[in-house]
């Protein structure tokens, strides 16, 4: 195995930070590494909306925390367990040195009439957000640096937007929290390639 595959195969999802900031150099150097990613048409659908102030992250804190307490309410959680889990997600925001939310722009896409082409063209510019996504971790890790992908943005979309100011075409798809580890988490267990794959 080269150092490539070496490299690649070492990212982590980390959780938690030190407590020192990213700066804006190397923040935008993984930002425009993550733009190299492939996108259908090549249309570049993605759009990143990046918090790094206390204030930006509290308001998106308490929206998210809102929609969050309302929907684990709704699933019949213990109130101790919903107070625990949205202090849980609070605290990743606010702690975390840089959150970004990801995001994409379905008014790029084509246009059909057909329903069926119409969601899949919807499909295809979610997945090129994601994969700049994954070009966004990987970068983040090139610089010595940790993240992790979460999804809490596309059970609260509507709270996001309104939060950040965040365009109403644009829409949410991932959070991602990203930082010098605090943390060296070891290697996850993967299905073998046999398990996944069928070759033909």
């Amino acid at each position: 195995m080269n150092e490539a595959h070496r490299f690649l195969r070492s990212r982590r999802s980390v959780r938690r930070f030190e407590p020192k900031p990213v700066s804006r150099v190397i923040l935008h150097r993984i930002l425009e590494t993550a733009t190299y990613a492939p996108s259908a048409h090549h249309r570049q659908p993605w759009r990143f909306v990046v918090l790094k102030t206390i204030d930006a992250k509290t308001r998106l804190a308490d929206a998210m925390g809102s929609a969050f307490e309302r929907d684990l309410t709704l699933d019949h959680l213990s109130s101790a367990e919903v107070e625990t889990q949205v202090a849980r997600s609070r605290s990743r925001i606010l702690d975390a040195p840089v959150a970004i939310v990801l995001c994409f722009d379905p008014s790029l896409g084509d246009t059909y009439l057909d329903a069926t082409h119409q969601r899949a063209e919807w499909l295809m510019g979610a997945q090129s957000a994601a994969l700049a996504g994954l070009q966004l971790l990987q970068a983040a890790h090139a610089e010595g640096m940790g993240g992790v992908w979460t999804c809490g943005p596309l059970f609260a979309p509507g709270a996001v937007r309104s939060s950040l100011g965040i365009p109403s075409r644009w829409e949410p798809q991932a959070l991602i929290f990203l930082g010098y580890p605090a943390e060296n988490p070891a290697p996850r267990p993967r299905c073998p390639v046999e398990e996944v794959t069928v070759f033909l």
